[in-house]
Parts: structure tokens; sequence; C-alpha cells
């Protein structure tokens, strides 16, 4: 292990691509051990609440001296680290990119108060922001230099101006029940310029409405995950160049493919069967009159069950361990539930699946929420005392299990 003396920045050197432990000033003198480990070129900074998430813990609001890194690089050279993540309120990473470029970085921006951040000289090819609910609003100058922006979350805590990136990608937060009114997107004000946009989504949540795209006039390329509604509404894009869709699980309402007459690239996959069939036949038909000038594809066509299975349950983000075991007791509570014919038959239903997590090792708050769910999806289930007038509300579901758990 490569150990670094505190006195100067200076004193490190080339063995700084080498991997080992390295004593760092992040927050102040030595403040922070660094382990470089063979082949990992990423680096997690955020609070303690993160755990094993994060390399270095450093408080929410704590000054870093970014220039720390400008020693380290790759074998090859790079800068090191390539791709950061970061979860705090100390925007000085913005300032250090304006001499060292920084390639990928993922943002959490832990706020108190509205904040003004100014990017426009920084240098960053990929730029990700996570927007948790917080008290602060994010006010964003973006890079002159070209970029990618990602956003995620709760798009309303965003406004931004500047230069359009070359491309954007919008994955808001929905609510995980695909009955739920249409998610309406927000508006993103001079980021509605771009003419490359991805939009993300949970396959069973609640559909986001494609009415948004009327705010986007620029478009040449569209890339759809996930559940939707509104779909005819594409045919308003005609200037797309490139269309993709994946992890949708409805496109009954799509249009021919002939609706876009520029469209040179054009991937279905992981889609709906019945479409995916018709999208095949019509690909291979436009083959004829005009080839395929990139790249076309419709690939792994899903049958309604598959959905379900997939995506149905709120455990598909769990380890595979900790999954099997939670669809084995969704599994016995809901063959339970089948048989309930009265209240105090779901009741024993959702508590013996709810007890079962409570000697489990790994349920924190993500796994607490999606039991949660899990739970009100039960709640919701084919059982015997909804059908003679005695549904089972949320509240009274939420109750038993908030009883029960010990997480």
């Amino acid at each position: 292990m490569t150990k670094v003396p505190n006195d100067s920045q200076s004193r490190l050197a080339a063995s700084m691509t080498d991997v080992g432990s390295y004593s760092i000033d992040l927050t102040g003198p030595r403040s922070h051990t660094l382990v470089i480990r063979p082949g990992v070129g990423s680096l997690c900074i955020g609070p303690s609440q993160l755990g094993k998430k994060a390399d270095l813990h450093v408080a929410p609001d704590a000054r870093i001296n970014w220039t720390v890194f400008d020693a380290f690089a790759t074998p090859a050279g790079s800068p090191w680290p390539r791709f950061l993540h970061y979860s705090g309120s100390d925007s000085g990473f913005l300032d250090w990119a304006q001499k060292r470029p920084i390639e990928e970085i993922t943002w959490t921006p832990l706020l108190n108060t509205d904040t003004v951040v100014d990017a426009s000289q920084s240098i960053i090819h990929g730029l990700h922001i996570e927007l948790e609910e917080s008290v602060g609003r994010l006010s964003l100058k973006l890079p002159k230099e070209p970029f990618r922006l990602h956003v995620s979350g709760d798009l309303l805590h965003l406004s931004a101006t500047g230069n359009i990136p070359s491309s954007l990608t919008l994955a808001p937060c929905t609510s995980r029940r695909k009955n739920d009114p249409p998610f309406a997107l927000a508006d993103l004000g001079e980021l509605h310029q771009v003419t490359s946009l991805t939009l993300q989504n949970k396959p069973m949540g609640q559909p986001i409405s494609l009415d948004c795209l009327e705010r986007f006039p620029n478009l040449d390329s569209l890339s759809l995950w996930g559940n939707f509604c509104n779909i005819d509404l594409l045919a308003r894009q005609a200037r797309l160049t490139n269309l993709e869709l994946r992890f949708m699980p409805d496109l009954v309402d799509l249009p021919s493919l002939d609706t876009w007459p520029l469209l040179d690239r054009f991937i279905a996959y992981n889609v709906e069967e019945t479409t995916g069939k018709r999208l095949r036949q019509q690909m291979k038909a436009r083959a004829k009159t005009r080839p395929w000038v990139s790249y076309a594809s419709v690939s792994q066509l899903r049958k309604p069950e598959w959905w379900t299975t997939e995506f149905g349950r709120p455990f598909s983000a769990w380890p595979k361990r900790l999954a099997k075991l939670a669809n084995e007791a969704y599994n016995v509570a809901e063959a339970s539930l089948s048989q309930a014919r009265n209240l105090a038959d779901a009741e024993a239903a959702i508590t013996a699946f709810t007890v079962r997590f409570n000697t489990l090792k790994g349920i924190e708050t993500t796994e607490r929420e999606d039991l949660g769910e899990a739970v009100w999806q039960l709640s919701q289930s084919g059982h015997l005392i909804s059908l003679i007038g005695q549904p089972i509300s949320e509240e009274m579901a939420q109750c038993w299990f908030d009883a029960a758990r010990e997480y």
C-alpha cells in the first residue's frame, strides 16, 4: 500500500496511478484516506447516511478541496476518477472543472435554500443531477462546452439557462402505480430547445403523458423508456431521424413507422408482443422502399404476464438473494389473501408477510418503502372479502404494516 505524507500535495507524483491507500486533505489536513482499487475508475463522496455506498464520507455542507484529485491519474494517464458521484451542497467542483475536465459527474445537491450555480466555464462531458425532495431549488447556468445533461427526481427543483446540451435525459419522479393519473412533465424553459431527448420511467408505474413533447419543437432524436400514455401524439414529431422504444408495456396507439419519413434509426426492445409483431412487418416493408441508413431492430417481444413478473412487484432492484425471499413471502401472502373471508383473515396474511422481514438484514429505508408498496399491492389483490363489500383501504393496510414491522 502506498502511504502519502501530508506535507505537500506537490509531493504526490507519478505513483498516484498505483492502487493503494492515500491520505488526502479533502476537507482538512489528512482528513480522509482514499483507497484506490484495481480497475475502479469511479469515486463516490457523500454523507455518512450513504454507508458503504460512499467511498469517502463528508458532511452535507462540507467545503471540499477538489484539487486533491489533480495528482491522481489512470494507468493510461487520463484524470482519475473518471466518474464522480457526489451528494452535498458544495458546488466547488464546477470551478475545479474549469481547469481539470470531468468525464462524468452525478451530483445530488443537498440544499437548504435556493441556490444559483454557474457551470458556464466548466468542462464536463456528462452532467447528471439527481434532485431529491428538499427545501432548496437549484438554478443552473449550463456549460458552454458541449455536454450531455441527465436530470432525475423532482424536476420542479431545477431551472437551467445557457447553452443547450447535446442531449437531454429526463427521469422524473413518478408514482409506482400505473392507474394513477398521467404525470405531466414540468416546464423546463430553455431546455425545450434540445434536439435529442430521452424520457425514462418505470415500466409498470404511473404513465408520463407525451403531450409534453409539444414543447420540444426541435427534436430529431427521441428515446422512450417505460410507461407512457398519449402515444399517438408521436405522430406530430415529423422531424425524427432516430426513435427508440424500450421496456414499454403499452404501444397499442403507436403510429405506423411511415409516419416519420426521415427516420433512419429505429429500436424497439422489450416491448409488448402484439405491437412488436406489427412493427417488425412495418420495418421490413420500409426497408424495401428506403433501406435503413443506420440501424433498425425490434427484439425481445413480451407477453402481458412478463411485465407483471419482472416489474409488477417492487423488488426488481433488490439483490437477488433478498428479492427471492421477498417474492416467496409475497406468493404466500397472496395465496392466503385469496382465501381471506373477512378483515381479520386479511390482517393476519399481511401481518405474516410483514414480520418475515423483521429479522432479515439489509432492510433499510428504500427496502421498507418497497415493502410498504408490496403491502398495498397485496391489499388490492383478488381476495374474497372485496367481493362482499369489504375492500381494504390503503390506510388500513398501512396500519397493519406499521404495527407489525420492526424496520
